[in-house]
């Protein structure tokens, strides 16, 4: 049998807000209603399903996306003025990383999850 990733719960304290954020940060379609959830769905049949919770712990999601889709979050990210970081531990504001030919940045959701988006050098998503 193969495992893969179905979908992961993003607990939130706004499902619209926060749903929204992320599609538009992507450039993502935006989120489907699914029961008590909004549906982020991702490319690689994987959706993040956003539910409103009061009481949760931020927590790390990283998207993997192409060269051109990286300039173009960035380019979001920083016409919105978002603080970004080059690293996890947020000590490198304002800067992105390149290990390796992979590039990315840090940033913070409306709920303070930390989002990352990352390149893959030659590889083609």
């Amino acid at each position: 049998m193969s495992v893969q990733l179905n979908h992961t719960i993003v607990w939130c304290r706004n499902k619209q807000i926060s749903s929204t954020f992320l599609t538009q940060i992507l450039g993502l379609p935006p989120a489907t209603p699914f029961g008590p959830m909004l549906v982020v769905e991702l490319g690689n049949e994987v959706s993040m399903d956003y539910y409103d919770n009061d009481a949760f712990s931020s927590q790390h999601y990283a998207f993997l996306v192409s060269a051109d889709e990286f300039d173009a979050i960035f380019a979001r990210v920083r016409e919105r003025r978002l603080p970004y970081w080059g690293d996890p531990g947020k000590h490198r504001p304002g800067e992105t990383y390149d290990y390796n030919g992979d590039r990315g940045f840090y940033f913070d959701d409306p709920d303070g999850h930390l989002l990352e988006v990352i390149t893959r050098a030659g590889t083609s998503i």
